[in-house]
Protein backbone atom coordinates (compact mmCIF):
# COMPACT_ATOMS: atom_id res chain seq x y z
CA UNK A 1 0.00 0.00 0.00
CA UNK A 2 3.10 2.27 1.28
CA UNK A 3 4.24 2.10 -2.60
CA UNK A 4 1.32 2.22 -4.47
CA UNK A 5 0.96 6.13 -2.83
CA UNK A 6 4.77 6.83 -3.27
CA UNK A 7 4.40 5.65 -7.10
CA UNK A 8 1.71 7.37 -7.65
CA UNK A 9 3.10 10.58 -5.99
CA UNK A 10 6.34 9.94 -7.99
CA UNK A 11 4.28 10.49 -11.01
CA UNK A 12 2.41 13.31 -10.38
CA UNK A 13 5.90 15.17 -9.42
CA UNK A 14 7.14 14.12 -12.64
CA UNK A 15 4.20 15.43 -14.75
CA UNK A 16 4.93 18.44 -12.55
CA UNK A 17 1.28 17.87 -10.18
CA UNK A 18 2.49 19.18 -7.51
CA UNK A 19 -0.63 19.13 -5.24
CA UNK A 20 -1.69 15.91 -5.88
CA UNK A 21 1.96 14.77 -5.50
CA UNK A 22 2.10 16.21 -1.97
CA UNK A 23 -1.26 14.84 -1.06
CA UNK A 24 -0.08 11.26 -2.09
CA UNK A 25 3.81 11.51 -0.43
CA UNK A 26 1.74 12.37 2.96
CA UNK A 27 -0.25 8.79 3.19
CA UNK A 28 2.79 6.94 1.96
CA UNK A 29 4.42 9.11 4.83
CA UNK A 30 1.64 8.00 6.95
CA UNK A 31 1.90 4.68 6.32
CA UNK A 32 5.58 4.34 6.77
CA UNK A 33 5.04 5.84 10.64
CA UNK A 34 2.76 3.53 11.42
CA UNK A 35 4.93 0.39 9.79
CA UNK A 36 7.83 2.08 11.80
CA UNK A 37 9.32 1.92 8.30
CA UNK A 38 12.67 4.47 8.34
CA UNK A 39 13.65 3.82 4.81
CA UNK A 40 10.21 4.39 3.51
CA UNK A 41 10.02 7.79 5.69
CA UNK A 42 13.49 9.15 4.64
CA UNK A 43 12.14 8.45 0.56
CA UNK A 44 8.76 10.59 1.36
CA UNK A 45 10.72 13.06 3.27
CA UNK A 46 13.23 13.79 0.60
CA UNK A 47 10.67 13.42 -2.23
CA UNK A 48 8.28 15.68 -0.25
CA UNK A 49 11.20 18.25 -0.33
CA UNK A 50 11.95 18.24 -3.74
CA UNK A 51 8.09 19.09 -4.59
CA UNK A 52 7.67 21.65 -2.02
CA UNK A 53 10.92 23.69 -3.59
CA UNK A 54 9.65 23.09 -7.13
CA UNK A 55 6.63 24.64 -5.85
CA UNK A 56 8.07 27.56 -3.96
CA UNK A 57 7.64 26.20 -0.25
CA UNK A 58 10.98 26.79 0.57
CA UNK A 59 10.65 26.62 4.15
CA UNK A 60 8.71 23.65 4.14
CA UNK A 61 11.23 21.99 1.90
CA UNK A 62 13.93 22.63 4.15
CA UNK A 63 11.84 21.43 6.89
CA UNK A 64 10.99 17.80 4.79
CA UNK A 65 15.02 17.96 4.10
CA UNK A 66 15.90 17.91 7.48
CA UNK A 67 13.88 15.38 8.44
CA UNK A 68 15.03 13.67 5.38
CA UNK A 69 18.84 14.30 6.30
CA UNK A 70 18.15 13.14 10.17
CA UNK A 71 16.82 9.48 9.31
CA UNK A 72 19.59 9.18 6.94
CA UNK A 73 22.54 9.46 8.64
CA UNK A 74 20.53 7.66 11.32
CA UNK A 75 20.34 4.75 8.79
CA UNK A 76 23.91 5.42 7.32
CA UNK A 77 22.78 6.05 4.03
CA UNK A 78 25.36 8.38 2.24
CA UNK A 79 22.86 8.68 -0.71
CA UNK A 80 20.09 9.87 1.35
CA UNK A 81 22.63 12.45 2.97
CA UNK A 82 24.14 13.61 -0.14
CA UNK A 83 20.75 13.83 -1.49
CA UNK A 84 19.21 15.93 1.60
CA UNK A 85 22.10 18.07 1.50
CA UNK A 86 21.96 19.62 -2.22
CA UNK A 87 18.14 19.80 -1.49
CA UNK A 88 18.79 21.89 1.78
CA UNK A 89 21.08 24.17 0.13
CA UNK A 90 19.14 24.71 -3.39
CA UNK A 91 16.30 25.50 -0.80
CA UNK A 92 18.33 28.27 1.12
CA UNK A 93 19.64 29.80 -2.18
CA UNK A 94 16.27 30.81 -3.12
CA UNK A 95 15.88 32.61 0.20
CA UNK A 96 19.42 34.40 -0.69
CA UNK A 97 21.31 32.21 1.72
CA UNK A 98 23.64 31.03 -1.05
CA UNK A 99 27.20 31.21 1.41
CA UNK A 100 25.35 28.12 3.61
CA UNK A 101 23.85 26.80 -0.08
CA UNK A 102 27.20 26.43 -1.73
CA UNK A 103 28.79 24.61 1.45
CA UNK A 104 25.89 22.20 1.68
CA UNK A 105 25.81 21.54 -2.02
CA UNK A 106 29.96 21.12 -1.35
CA UNK A 107 29.54 18.72 0.97
CA UNK A 108 26.87 16.61 -1.24
CA UNK A 109 29.38 16.80 -4.25
CA UNK A 110 32.63 15.39 -1.80
CA UNK A 111 29.65 12.47 -1.07
CA UNK A 112 28.74 11.91 -4.34
CA UNK A 113 32.62 11.71 -4.90
CA UNK A 114 33.31 9.21 -2.30
CA UNK A 115 30.25 7.08 -3.70
CA UNK A 116 31.51 7.27 -7.30
CA UNK A 117 28.05 8.52 -7.94
CA UNK A 118 28.59 10.01 -11.35
CA UNK A 119 24.59 11.31 -11.62
CA UNK A 120 24.90 13.25 -8.23
CA UNK A 121 28.38 14.32 -9.18
CA UNK A 122 26.64 15.89 -12.22
CA UNK A 123 23.77 17.06 -10.64
CA UNK A 124 25.66 18.86 -7.53
CA UNK A 125 27.47 20.55 -10.20
CA UNK A 126 24.43 22.13 -11.91
CA UNK A 127 23.43 23.04 -8.52
CA UNK A 128 26.86 25.08 -7.46
CA UNK A 129 26.37 26.28 -10.74
CA UNK A 130 23.12 28.26 -10.31
CA UNK A 131 24.14 29.32 -6.56
CA UNK A 132 27.80 31.04 -8.41
CA UNK A 133 24.47 32.59 -10.35
CA UNK A 134 22.43 33.85 -7.88
CA UNK A 135 25.84 35.54 -5.88
CA UNK A 136 26.36 37.20 -9.43
CA UNK A 137 29.74 34.98 -10.02
CA UNK A 138 28.37 34.64 -13.47
CA UNK A 139 31.88 33.55 -14.88
CA UNK A 140 32.71 30.86 -12.49
CA UNK A 141 29.04 29.92 -12.96
CA UNK A 142 29.41 29.40 -16.60
CA UNK A 143 32.62 27.62 -16.05
CA UNK A 144 30.30 25.09 -13.18
CA UNK A 145 27.43 24.82 -16.03
CA UNK A 146 29.66 23.44 -18.45
CA UNK A 147 31.07 20.76 -16.25
CA UNK A 148 27.99 19.65 -15.32
CA UNK A 149 26.53 19.49 -19.31
CA UNK A 150 29.90 17.15 -19.72
CA UNK A 151 29.08 14.96 -17.25
CA UNK A 152 25.53 14.65 -18.13
CA UNK A 153 26.24 14.52 -21.53
CA UNK A 154 28.86 11.27 -20.59
CA UNK A 155 25.65 9.25 -18.78
CA UNK A 156 23.81 10.38 -22.02
CA UNK A 157 20.65 12.15 -19.20
CA UNK A 158 19.25 14.07 -21.65
CA UNK A 159 17.13 16.08 -18.70
CA UNK A 160 20.25 16.94 -16.92
CA UNK A 161 21.91 18.41 -20.87
CA UNK A 162 18.88 20.77 -21.47
CA UNK A 163 18.69 22.21 -17.60
CA UNK A 164 22.24 22.79 -17.91
CA UNK A 165 21.58 24.41 -21.15
CA UNK A 166 18.95 26.39 -19.41
CA UNK A 167 21.43 27.51 -16.87
CA UNK A 168 24.08 28.59 -19.41
CA UNK A 169 21.34 30.56 -21.50
CA UNK A 170 20.64 32.48 -18.19
CA UNK A 171 24.46 32.80 -17.29
CA UNK A 172 25.07 34.16 -20.95
CA UNK A 173 22.40 36.63 -20.84
CA UNK A 174 23.66 38.09 -17.96
CA UNK A 175 26.80 38.18 -19.30
CA UNK A 176 25.97 39.73 -22.31
CA UNK A 177 26.02 37.03 -24.42
CA UNK A 178 23.05 37.04 -26.10
CA UNK A 179 22.91 34.98 -28.71
CA UNK A 180 24.72 32.58 -27.30
CA UNK A 181 21.76 32.98 -24.84
CA UNK A 182 19.25 32.19 -27.35
CA UNK A 183 21.18 29.47 -28.92
CA UNK A 184 21.53 27.71 -25.90
CA UNK A 185 17.28 28.43 -24.81
CA UNK A 186 16.70 26.66 -27.97
CA UNK A 187 18.51 23.60 -27.85
CA UNK A 188 16.80 23.19 -24.36
CA UNK A 189 13.71 23.64 -25.28
CA UNK A 190 13.78 20.97 -27.86
CA UNK A 191 15.32 18.74 -25.57
CA UNK A 192 12.84 19.32 -23.54
CA UNK A 193 10.04 18.91 -26.10
CA UNK A 194 11.08 15.41 -26.72
CA UNK A 195 11.19 14.61 -23.08
CA UNK A 196 7.80 16.12 -22.59
CA UNK A 197 8.64 17.67 -19.35
CA UNK A 198 6.51 20.98 -19.00
CA UNK A 199 8.55 22.87 -16.22
CA UNK A 200 11.68 22.33 -18.32
CA UNK A 201 9.41 23.56 -21.61
CA UNK A 202 7.84 26.82 -19.22
CA UNK A 203 11.78 27.28 -18.23
CA UNK A 204 13.01 27.40 -21.78
CA UNK A 205 10.09 29.00 -23.32
CA UNK A 206 10.50 32.00 -20.41
CA UNK A 207 14.35 31.74 -21.59
CA UNK A 208 13.98 32.36 -25.10
CA UNK A 209 11.17 35.54 -24.06
CA UNK A 210 14.07 37.49 -22.50
CA UNK A 211 16.63 36.68 -25.08
CA UNK A 212 14.17 37.93 -27.65
CA UNK A 213 13.51 41.06 -25.57
CA UNK A 214 17.33 41.84 -25.45
CA UNK A 215 17.41 41.82 -29.00
CA UNK A 216 14.76 44.72 -28.71
CA UNK A 217 12.22 41.88 -30.22
CA UNK A 218 9.36 42.82 -27.45
CA UNK A 219 5.93 41.21 -29.62
CA UNK A 220 8.25 37.89 -29.86
CA UNK A 221 9.11 38.35 -26.35
CA UNK A 222 5.66 38.99 -24.71
CA UNK A 223 4.78 35.37 -27.12
CA UNK A 224 6.93 33.19 -25.43
CA UNK A 225 6.23 34.53 -21.79
CA UNK A 226 2.77 34.00 -22.46
CA UNK A 227 3.96 30.25 -23.36
CA UNK A 228 5.38 30.32 -20.52
CA UNK A 229 3.03 31.77 -18.30
CA UNK A 230 0.52 29.27 -19.06
CA UNK A 231 2.49 26.16 -18.15
CA UNK A 232 3.89 27.71 -15.05
CA UNK A 233 0.02 28.62 -13.91
CA UNK A 234 -0.77 24.77 -14.73
CA UNK A 235 2.10 23.41 -12.87
CA UNK A 236 1.76 25.75 -9.65
CA UNK A 237 5.40 27.25 -9.79
CA UNK A 238 5.25 30.47 -7.98
CA UNK A 239 8.83 31.67 -8.16
CA UNK A 240 9.09 30.57 -11.69
CA UNK A 241 6.05 32.57 -12.42
CA UNK A 242 7.13 35.26 -10.79
CA UNK A 243 10.18 36.10 -12.60
CA UNK A 244 8.07 35.15 -15.82
CA UNK A 245 6.00 38.35 -14.82
CA UNK A 246 8.98 40.76 -13.89
CA UNK A 247 10.01 39.76 -17.60
CA UNK A 248 6.73 40.55 -19.13
CA UNK A 249 6.28 44.05 -16.77
CA UNK A 250 10.53 45.03 -18.16
CA UNK A 251 8.97 44.01 -21.59
CA UNK A 252 6.05 46.19 -21.41
CA UNK A 253 8.27 49.11 -19.73
CA UNK A 254 10.24 48.75 -23.02
CA UNK A 255 7.43 49.32 -25.38
CA UNK A 256 6.23 52.50 -23.24
CA UNK A 257 2.98 50.67 -22.07
CA UNK A 258 3.40 51.30 -18.79
CA UNK A 259 0.23 50.83 -16.50
CA UNK A 260 0.89 47.23 -18.05
CA UNK A 261 4.28 47.46 -16.69
CA UNK A 262 3.27 48.33 -13.49
CA UNK A 263 0.28 45.60 -12.90
CA UNK A 264 2.85 42.97 -13.89
CA UNK A 265 5.44 44.62 -11.23
CA UNK A 266 3.08 44.21 -8.76
CA UNK A 267 1.84 41.00 -9.51
CA UNK A 268 5.00 39.89 -9.85
CA UNK A 269 6.00 40.93 -5.90
CA UNK A 270 3.11 39.55 -4.51
CA UNK A 271 4.51 36.08 -5.51
CA UNK A 272 8.20 36.97 -4.39
CA UNK A 273 6.96 38.31 -0.76
CA UNK A 274 5.05 34.77 -0.66
CA UNK A 275 8.10 32.57 -1.30
CA UNK A 276 10.82 35.28 0.19
CA UNK A 277 12.61 35.91 -2.58
CA UNK A 278 14.84 38.63 -1.96
CA UNK A 279 16.12 38.94 -5.14
CA UNK A 280 12.85 38.68 -7.12
CA UNK A 281 11.80 41.81 -5.19
CA UNK A 282 14.89 43.61 -5.78
CA UNK A 283 13.52 43.67 -9.30
CA UNK A 284 10.56 44.20 -8.35
CA UNK A 285 11.69 47.53 -6.52
CA UNK A 286 13.59 48.72 -9.11
CA UNK A 287 11.24 47.50 -12.16
CA UNK A 288 8.73 49.92 -10.17
CA UNK A 289 10.27 52.60 -9.00
CA UNK A 290 11.76 53.21 -13.12
CA UNK A 291 8.43 52.70 -14.36
CA UNK A 292 6.87 55.56 -11.78
CA UNK A 293 9.66 57.92 -12.66
CA UNK A 294 9.30 57.38 -16.63
CA UNK A 295 5.49 58.29 -15.50
CA UNK A 296 6.60 61.18 -14.29
CA UNK A 297 5.78 60.11 -10.82
CA UNK A 298 9.78 60.91 -9.65
CA UNK A 299 9.57 61.66 -5.75
CA UNK A 300 10.50 58.21 -4.36
CA UNK A 301 12.45 57.45 -6.63
CA UNK A 302 16.10 57.55 -5.09
CA UNK A 303 15.07 56.11 -2.63
CA UNK A 304 13.51 53.59 -4.18
CA UNK A 305 16.73 52.50 -5.53
CA UNK A 306 18.71 53.02 -2.56
CA UNK A 307 16.62 50.72 -0.89
CA UNK A 308 17.31 47.97 -3.65
CA UNK A 309 20.99 48.57 -3.23
CA UNK A 310 21.07 48.14 0.38
CA UNK A 311 18.90 44.92 0.03
CA UNK A 312 21.71 43.79 -2.56
CA UNK A 313 24.72 44.41 -0.72
CA UNK A 314 22.76 42.58 2.74
CA UNK A 315 22.91 39.39 0.80
CA UNK A 316 25.61 40.01 -1.02
CA UNK A 317 24.04 39.80 -4.62
CA UNK A 318 26.59 41.16 -7.21
CA UNK A 319 24.35 41.57 -10.33
CA UNK A 320 21.69 43.34 -8.82
CA UNK A 321 23.90 45.54 -6.84
CA UNK A 322 25.87 46.54 -10.08
CA UNK A 323 21.99 47.49 -11.64
CA UNK A 324 20.94 49.21 -8.98
CA UNK A 325 23.91 51.29 -8.76
CA UNK A 326 23.50 51.58 -12.76
CA UNK A 327 19.95 53.25 -12.13
CA UNK A 328 20.86 55.44 -9.68
CA UNK A 329 23.68 56.98 -11.48
CA UNK A 330 21.22 57.63 -14.53
CA UNK A 331 18.59 59.10 -12.35
CA UNK A 332 20.97 61.24 -10.87
CA UNK A 333 22.54 62.32 -13.82
CA UNK A 334 18.34 63.15 -15.36
CA UNK A 335 18.13 60.42 -17.93
CA UNK A 336 14.86 59.15 -18.21
CA UNK A 337 15.27 56.42 -21.50
CA UNK A 338 13.84 52.89 -19.91
CA UNK A 339 16.83 50.42 -19.30
CA UNK A 340 16.30 46.91 -20.48
CA UNK A 341 17.83 44.93 -17.56
CA UNK A 342 19.45 40.91 -18.16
Amino acid sequence: MTDKYFQKAEEYRISAEYDKAIGAYKKALALCKKKSDMSGLQDCCLSLGDTYRARGDFHKAIESYQEGLELAEALDDRAGEADALCGLGLSLRALGEWPRALTLIGKAHKLYRSMKDRRGEAFSLWATAGTYRIRGDVRQAVIKYQESLERFRALKDRSGMAYSYCGLGGSSRVAGEFRDSQIYYKMANRMFSRLNDRFGLAYSYCGLGNARRMFGDYRNALNYFKKAEVLYKEIGDRVSYAYTLWSVGTTYKMLGELSRALDSFKESDRFFVQTQDPRGRIYCILGTAEVNYLSGKRGNTEKAYLSALKRAENYGFKVEKKYAAMLIKAFRQGRSVPINLP
